[in-house]
């Protein structure tokens, strides 16, 4: 009976080493109603990268999660501009994405905008941690 709990253990452990990591950091928008809030997981502690999701909130109307291209853990950066009012830009590395807020909704581009719009800041990793660093 021992040893059989010593192995229960030891699976118990190596299940917790496989968990994975994930912060949040919010582009809060003229009040708390209004906000994009990028998510980026690992969902196990081997994982290469970074899966990532955008979550547009515009209460009490809608509140929508998307999937993103899943992202290199070096160097991680996700810029944000503004074009118009309500409407967002966003580069990662090669990929280029625009949320509105007035449906939550988003669409990811072929090709990379002409003019993204004013700089707003940017999502980036600070001392293992994910935040959004505001434009000067």
């Amino acid at each position: 009976m021992m040893v059989r709990k010593g192995w229960l253990s030891l699976a118990a452990a190596a299940l917790l080493a496989g968990c994975g990591s994930g912060d949040t950091a919010s582009l809060v928008i003229d009040g708390p109603d209004n906000a994009l809030t990028l998510e980026r997981v690992k969902p196990y502690a081997w994982s290469g990268e970074w899966q990532l999701q955008l979550v547009v909130r515009r209460f009490p109307d809608c509140q929508r999660r998307h999937d993103l291209i899943a992202a290199s853990p070096e160097g991680f950066k996700m810029e944000a501009f503004s074009p118009a009012p309500g409407a967002y830009v966003l580069k990662q590395g090669k990929h280029w994405y625009v949320a509105e807020l007035k449906s939550c909704n988003l669409q990811a581009y072929k090709e990379p905008p002409p003019e993204p719009g004013t700089p707003v800041g940017a999502f980036l990793e600070q001392d293992g941690t994910l935040r959004f660093q505001k434009a000067p």
